[in-house]
């Protein structure tokens, strides 16, 4: 079997790399793909991350390549050690994330190429000195973080290499608007459409006081760095004052925005909730939703 090489990236890679960026998100989210232009701006910088991408003091890609083919790749990160980074991330290092194919016939050194990319990704950490030591697999494709059960090869790799899930594990929900409940009438409640904070924002007013709100992102398909993601939206924020609760009120708030989604061309409307918030989960479910996947949120490095 030819010698796998673990290298740093190099443009001539870029080709290779997205088709495997893309193989991984097409496995979590569906219709979604993204163009070699976002991979490699995504090397370069994270400008929707405009809190945690300014702590970044160094970025570095590497690759496991066999065959003249890149079969891995991993993208690590590096945190600055002074006062304006947040103190979870101040003087870390991150896999942001970490690709690779899954064995098969054609590929039966798959587990090896991965294994000896992670070793080269924890050396680097070693080299960094950082203080922890952290893992992600947020893609630069909408919806893609945490680590996704639909890669059980990425977690197996992780779990080898001495990483444990430590955080939150989310449920991700998937509606076609269509299935979404229709818009109709509820007496002394009126809806207002203003920007919110995630995206646009349709709040229930009773009188001057408001009653919920739910924010709709309709921009995640960018059509210069997404080659397909149209005809997906997300929920940003979704909030009903608990004296609401159990009236229905989210439902209805889920109708109004499903009729602006379909004015917008917007075929699947996406939701995520902790998994431990079941109250949730049922108003989601109830509404149209179905679980999608989860993704496990928050990975350190415990060697032993």
């Amino acid at each position: 079997m030819p010698a796998l090489e673990v290298r740093p990236f190099r443009r001539a890679d870029r080709d290779q790399l997205t088709d495997l960026v893309n193989m991984h998100v097409a496995a979590v989210v569906p219709g979604v793909s993204v163009s070699v232009n976002t991979v490699l701006s995504d090397l370069e910088r994270q400008p929707g991350e405009f809190i945690t991408d300014p702590w970044v003091a160094e970025r570095t890609t590497l690759v496991a390549e066999q065959r003249e083919y890149v079969v891995a790749a991993a993208h690590l990160l590096r945190y600055r050690a002074d006062a304006e980074v947040g103190e979870t991330y101040r003087d870390a290092a991150e896999i942001n994330w970490f690709v690779c194919r899954p064995a098969a016939s054609f590929w039966p050194d798959a587990d090896q190429a991965a294994d000896l990319l992670m070793r080269a990704c924890v050396a680097q950490f070693a080299r960094w000195n950082a203080r922890a030591r952290y893992a992600d697999g947020a893609l630069p494709a909408p919806l893609v973080y945490g680590l996704p059960r639909n890669w059980p090869h990425i977690r197996a790799v992780y779990e080898r290499a001495g990483f444990r899930h430590a955080g939150d594990t989310e449920v991700m929900l998937i509606a076609r608007v269509a299935d979404l409940p229709e818009p109709e009438p509820r007496p002394g409640v009126t809806v207002e459409r203003t920007l919110g904070e995630c995206g646009t924002r349709f709040t229930a007013r009773s009188g001057t006081g408001a009653l919920g709100f739910v924010e709709i992102d309709t921009a995640l398909a960018r059509p210069e760095r997404h080659a397909r993601a149209a005809g997906l939206a997300d929920i940003g924020n979704l909030h009903i004052d608990p004296a609401q609760h159990g009236t229905g009120l989210e439902h209805w708030l889920l109708a109004q925005a499903a009729d602006w989604l379909r004015l917008c061309g917007v075929d699947r409307l996406v939701a995520y909730e902790s998994a431990a918030d079941s109250t949730m989960l049922g108003h989601l479910t109830h509404a149209g939703f179905r679980e999608l996947t989860r993704t496990d949120r928050g990975w350190e490095h415990r060697p032993g």
